[in-house]
């Protein structure tokens, strides 16, 4: 059975304020936070303009494929935070091999310049998980990127 015909989000549920979606897979329910943070090659500042706008069509098409939701990204010129739910069967790892490779190869396709770099992404990244509790906190602190 695919990942497509086993698993479905239930909708929502509201937690202090933070919408939470709970995933339903055969006979488990989970809900399953990532916090994502991730670099460009040498932390140079090219997710700027159309780089920026592609890069963040590209996470959000990929994680649609992973069927993971976006609950919140910021694009800042030298880093990426993502914080999302995923399904149960899906690895950090694995979540952002798919992300890091697929818009690697097309940012690097459809922009030459970027090409120069020796990779697009850094080989490290932090993640870290988000119950209901801290959920309200890590999608204000994303929100709040470029802010300052």
């Amino acid at each position: 059975m695919s990942m497509n015909q086993s698993y479905r989000h239930t909708g929502d549920t509201s937690s202090g304020g933070f919408l939470q979606r709970r995933a339903l897979k055969n006979t488990s329910v989970s809900l399953i936070n990532y916090h994502f943070i991730w670099i460009p090659r040498r932390r140079r500042k090219v997710l700027i303009g159309d780089v920026k706008k592609r890069v963040i069509e590209l996470i959000y098409e990929k994680a649609q494929e992973l069927e993971c939701k976006v609950v919140s990204l910021a694009v800042e010129p030298e880093h990426i935070h993502l914080f999302l739910n995923s399904p149960p069967d899906l690895a950090p790892k694995q979540i952002m091999h798919r992300i890091k490779g697929y818009s690697s190869y097309v940012l690097r396709k459809e922009f030459p310049h970027l090409k120069k770099m020796p990779s697009m992404w850094t080989r490290s990244y932090f993640v870290s998980t988000a119950g209901n509790v801290s959920s309200s906190t890590i999608e204000k602190y994303i929100a709040n990127q470029g802010k300052q």
